[in-house]
């Protein structure tokens, strides 16, 4: 089989990349930015989804049996203007849709939306009930819209939504987490377990691969969240985390001196200083316990390769190594 990942230097694609080159599928990547490290086995080239001269020529040329799109501005400036900032996640869209609607070859495509279509906790009632509260959630709204409007392209396609996904290679936000946790500056707000639905890289990559091997019956026109199956607990997970990292036991303070700093760390942040780490926006989304249907992406993934254990511990290796240690 022959995949084509847009969005191929980014952190699920990299992963994707490896899946899909240690089950023998032969993988082209394309990316507006070169990738990162060296990863044997599979082609890349250079494009940006705005360039639909480009795009349709590699899908020409190529000729794929199947697309999975991750390509895409993520960040939540809310400065930002919707079309032009995020393109790529709009017109972007368009120009792949019509690229694969115009290919001979391809006759399976996935592709990649966001959680953040809604509100984080809110349970749409169907795949249409849209509430994006921020640029970035509006832009792959409107890109989901598009996929819906030209019906993939053709194409035998779903829409698939991760939710927030950790492992090694992931963001700096979360880069930044590990990092609190290593120098025994985080801590636990109040005794709950705070159970959200995260999922590990790997299990994310594993879903994806099982969706390619899936049969059109089940999958065609649907949109599914991936995620790992068992809500993570944020108390237990940053527990094993700093045990992997040798770091100190984390503290627990109650949400009321929780509240008091984040309106603390808001007056610090509206005064200039915005990289200060606590804000009524961070324990907000700390606090915020959310599970996602996954009932649908199970029957057809199966069980997950990775367990919360596993995950942290290769994410601990490749965080020591990305600080040189």
């Amino acid at each position: 089989m022959k995949v084509l990942i847009t969005g191929s230097s980014g952190f699920i694609g990299g992963h994707l990349v490896r899946a899909l080159v240690a089950l023998g599928y032969s993988v082209l990547g394309i990316d507006a930015v070169q990738p990162k490290g060296a990863i044997s086995g599979w082609s890349f080239q250079e494009c940006d989804l705005l360039n639909p001269f480009t795009l349709g020529t590699i899908l020409e040329e190529f000729s794929p049996d199947c697309v999975v799109h991750l390509a895409a501005r993520t960040d939540l400036d809310e400065k930002a203007n919707l079309h032009e900032d995020y393109a790529v996640n709009i017109a972007g869209v368009e120009n792949l849709v019509k690229s694969v609607r115009a290919s001979a070859s391809v006759r399976h495509c996935i592709y990649t939306s966001t959680q953040l279509v809604c509100p984080v906790g809110y349970v749409p009632d169907s795949a249409l009930d849209y509430r994006p509260e921020t640029l970035y959630g509006e832009s792959k709204m409107l890109g989901e819209k598009i996929v819906r409007d030209f019906d993939g392209g053709g194409a035998t396609w779903c829409i698939v939504r991760p939710t927030t996904v950790w492992g090694p290679g992931m963001n700096p936000h979360y880069q930044r987490f590990f990092r609190m946790v290593a120098e025994g500056r985080y801590f636990h707000v109040g005794r709950g377990p705070l159970r959200k639905s995260y999922g590990y890289v790997g299990n994310i990559a594993h879903q994806y691969t099982k969706l390619l091997q899936a049969d059109k019956k089940d999958i065609h026109r649907k949109t599914f969240y991936l995620a790992d199956y068992e809500p993570l607990s944020l108390r237990d997970w940053a527990d094993v985390l700093s045990d992997e990292l040798g770091s100190p036991d984390i503290k627990t303070i109650p949400q009321g001196v929780a509240r008091l700093a984040a309106i603390c760390g808001d007056f610090v942040n509206a005064c200039g200083f915005r990289s200060f780490p606590f804000n009524s926006f961070r324990l907000r989304n700390v606090l915020m316990e959310y599970q996602v249907d996954l009932a649908d992406i199970e029957r057809i993934c199966g069980s997950l390769p990775y367990t919360m254990h596993h995950g942290v511990k290769e994410t601990v290796l490749w965080y020591q190594e990305s600080i040189g240690r």
